[in-house]
């Protein structure tokens, strides 16, 4: 190979080598300025065109067409109606029904409740499940829309009767209770009927409680307070609390001579002889005692419970011999039948008269036939004036 053909070769090799590296130093310089630029947006689509119109706010919409007039008819005239014949008042209650004039005016109506069987496996005096009365009044007033000269005259309403009392001695009366359900469950306890003279005051004391397994649980807790007097036991202040249940209070109110409560808004005017649950039976013995010829027709009682009042109606079913675990007792059985829209038990109560007249059986007949039956077991003479 001659000389010139070797330095044409090699003058070829360096200008395709610098036209080489010209090329790459032109590709780099291009993608260098293509770095980081942002990409050109895709052309938008074509849009439906849009159409508005303006209107005026206060333009006034076209008038609405009056409606074309009716033809007008006079109505008919009504046809005439015989007078109405004047409505007979409403009659006055039941005497029999009240306790005494001063309750029969202001009585308040309340409806019944009635208790459920743990309640009255555990009323001891006077059972807390029977019904309430609705009123001790012996007037039914008429609506104030009646002409006064249709209102029949309301006959006064008789005296209360009196009774001569002899205060039985202060005592602590044990009792064993047994109950039957309505189904025939049985349940068994205790109650303590204790009461206390203070001078011209007393406290009674009411519990009562049921046996489970080798624990007593008690159920219901009754206290009366007030003072002695001629009609024997006067009542101020009676509280009942019952297991989960709030305290309740009843007040027996002398100075205006009324009865409220803490657990409604009844109120009724105070009869002479005025009792509350826990006080009755002992008021019972004190009429006995007093005199036993008394226990003859009826002995009406007004009795203040938790809620309200009703007048508590009890007969002498008569005298008999009863068992208990102080042997046998004679004793007076008095009763306490249902009354209709008052109260739906039956109540019974003997008293022992070769026991200060106390009472020795107490028993609760529920409408369902639900029995609650307390016996004395035991009674302890008290002093007066004893704790």
């Amino acid at each position: 190979m001659s000389l010139a053909t070797a330095l044409h070769r090699r003058r070829r090799q360096l200008a395709f080598g610098a036209l080489t590296v010209l090329l790459h130093l032109l590709a780099f310089d291009w993608f260098g300025g293509q770095l980081g630029r942002r990409r050109e947006n895709a052309a938008p689509d074509a849009r439906a065109p849009m159409l508005a119109q303006l209107i005026r706010a206060d333009t006034p919409a076209p008038p609405a067409p009056a409606p074309a007039p009716q033809p007008h008819f006079d109505p008919p005239p009504l046809p005439q109606l015989p007078p109405e014949p004047a409505e007979a008042a409403p009659g006055a209650a039941d005497a029999a029904d009240t306790a005494a004039p001063a309750a029969a005016s202001e009585a308040t109506p309340n409806a019944a409740d009635a208790g459920n069987a743990q309640d009255a496996a555990t009323a001891t005096p006077a059972p807390g499940g029977q019904g309430r009365a609705a009123s001790v009044s012996a007037d039914v007033q008429s609506p104030p829309s009646t002409p006064a000269a249709q209102q029949a005259p309301a006959p006064a309403a008789p005296e209360p009767k009196r009774y001569k009392v002899a205060l039985p001695p202060p005592a602590d009366i044990a009792l064993d209770v047994a109950r039957v359900d309505a189904d025939g469950t049985k349940w068994s306890g205790e109650a303590l009927l204790s009461w206390r003279q203070t001078g011209a005051g007393y406290r009674v004391r009411v519990e009562a409680g049921i046996r489970v397994v080798f624990a007593r649980v008690n159920l219901l807790t009754l206290t009366s307070e007030g003072t002695l007097g001629d009609e024997g036991f006067v009542p101020t202040l009676m509280t009942e609390k019952r297991r989960g249940r709030a305290l309740t209070a009843t007040h027996f109110n002398r100075k205006d001579a009324t009865l409220t409560f803490s657990a409604s808004q009844a109120q009724y005017a105070l009869a002479p002889g005025a009792q509350d649950k826990a006080s009755l039976p002992l008021q019972l013995a004190a009429i006995g005692r007093g005199d036993a010829s008394q226990l003859t027709g009826k002995i009406d009682i007004l009795v203040g419970e938790d809620r309200d009042a009703s007048v508590f109606s009890f007969t002498v079913a008569g005298q008999e011999q009863i068992d208990t675990r102080m042997g046998r007792i004679a004793t007076w059985h008095l009763v306490r039948p249902p009354k209709p829209g008052s109260y739906h038990s039956r109540l019974e109560v003997w008293l022992a008269p070769d026991h200060g007249w106390l009472p020795v059986q107490i028993r609760n007949i529920e409408a369902n036939g639900a029995t609650t039956t307390q016996t004395a077991s035991n009674i302890a003479m008290k002093e007066i004036g004893s704790p």
